[in-house]
């Protein structure tokens, strides 16, 4: 795996796969990560910058580690947007441990006349799965099914 030179804090990175596309996310936190890999995800299908956020959704989820959080977390972000039609571009972690993560999830319904739309997710993997805390903070790599 190549050493990344990273100039800002907390941010991700997406990562060329033959079949699929990867995020690598970090921060100084695990929360901040997690935030960073929600907004990763979503920048992959869509324009974030065209969502406004004006509603808020709630996402509490349960896993038995936090690899498992991730791809939990992922997949309900993915969920919201293609269940629920809900465009989300801010995540807020309020509370995450080894087994449990809560967040806010803000953003709007869905409207194809104001949202660009990017590439369609299939799903979140455990391809290469990664969640590493250093001292230099914290660093997430997932894998997508596009």
């Amino acid at each position: 795996m190549r050493s990344i030179q990273r100039t800002t804090a907390c941010g991700f990175d997406l990562i060329d796969h033959p079949a699929d596309l990867g995020i690598e996310a970090w921060g100084q936190s695990m929360v901040e990560a997690f935030e960073q890999a929600a907004t990763g995800l979503m920048s992959v299908i869509l324009d974030i910058e065209s969502v406004r956020c004006q509603q808020t959704q709630t996402v509490t989820l349960r896993g038995t580690d936090l690899e498992q959080l991730l791809v939990k977390w992922l997949a309900e972000i993915l969920y919201l947007y293609d269940g629920m039609r809900f465009a989300a571009a801010r995540f807020e972690i309020v509370e995450l441990t080894a087994e449990s993560l809560s967040a806010r999830v803000h953003g709007e319904p869905f409207s194809s006349d104001r949202h660009i739309a990017r590439l369609d997710v299939k799903a979140i993997t455990y391809h290469q799965l990664l969640c590493e805390q250093t001292s230099a903070g914290a660093r997430l790599r997932v894998f997508l099914d596009i």
